[in-house]
């Protein structure tokens, strides 16, 4: 498929009256814009395509999907009050943006040297990151709903399922709920899986609906590793860092896998 091919498929299934489409034919993107809101969605072509040749057409229609539920969420009032229950976190990559399109600061904090945390209003279908003209408008008191946020987390479920690779096994977090990379701040549930680690404990966030915790028991495991977060970062919808940690005394630390049984 190419990327005019993709742009009109792309027009033709968010056709929407309010909704304007302009093609960067530099950047190769197409922007869904909300005429009244002037707020809306940049989609990478050469991106959507690889997920395309990957997943077929299921890719080209989540992603439709999610377009409209961002565009639909962007218009709807928020409050923030009385929903503290539906506040969580949400991990994105350094390289995410810290203020809106609207240049207005969003509410985050440092984690790693490759990922930030964020914070959002559950809506449902969709979400919407908190930012801080949202926080003062609704006095929320930022230390409160970051403690609340982390609760939060805490709560949602937490089944894996398992797959053994050369001596190694991999446990995956795919409930597709929005936060599966959130759990990565569950420490009480990294812990329980500390106990049944035999080898050692790495966590990678590919992707926002992926969390994977390996139990790397030889040097090929470093290899599987490197394969199988590289394949997840290169297929999410939000991408946020193909390196793994290490995980050892409640800390993350980077693991760089330089090559064929190489790590650092």
């Amino acid at each position: 498929m190419t990327s005019i091919q993709l742009k009109n498929l792309l027009e033709k299934e968010l056709a929407h009256e309010n909704w304007v489409f302009t093609y960067d034919r530099e950047k190769d993107s197409v922007r869904v814009e909300d005429k009244e809101s002037k707020k809306g969605v940049t989609i990478s072509l050469p991106g959507l395509i690889a997920k395309y040749e990957q997943n077929g057409q299921n890719a080209i229609m989540e992603y439709v999907y999610y377009v409209k539920e961002t565009l639909s969420s962007m218009k709807r009032q928020v409050t923030l009050n009385g929903q503290e229950r539906n506040i969580f976190p949400v991990i994105r990559s350094t390289s995410f943006p810290t203020k809106t399109s609207d240049d207005i600061p969003l509410v985050y904090d440092d984690h790693t040297a490759e990922t930030r945390i964020y914070y959002a209003i559950d809506m449902g279908k969709s979400y919407r990151l908190i930012d801080q003209k949202l926080a003062e408008r609704e006095n929320l008191q930022l230390d409160s709903m970051k403690e609340m946020a982390l609760f939060n987390v805490r709560s949602l479920p937490t089944a894996v399922k398992e797959d053994t690779v050369a001596g190694n096994s991999f446990y995956f977090i795919n409930s597709n709920d929005g936060y599966d990379a959130s759990r990565i701040l569950n420490d009480s549930f990294l812990n329980s899986m500390k106990k049944n680690i035999v080898g050692t404990m790495t966590i990678s966030v590919p992707h926002q609906d992926v969390l994977i915790i390996g139990d790397i028991r030889n040097e090929k495991g470093y290899d599987i590793l490197a394969e199988l977060t590289m394949s997840f970062f290169a297929s999410g919808k939000i991408p946020i860092t193909a390196l793994s940690f290490l995980y050892e005394e409640g800390k993350l630390e980077p693991i760089f896998i330089l090559g064929k049984n190489n790590k650092e």
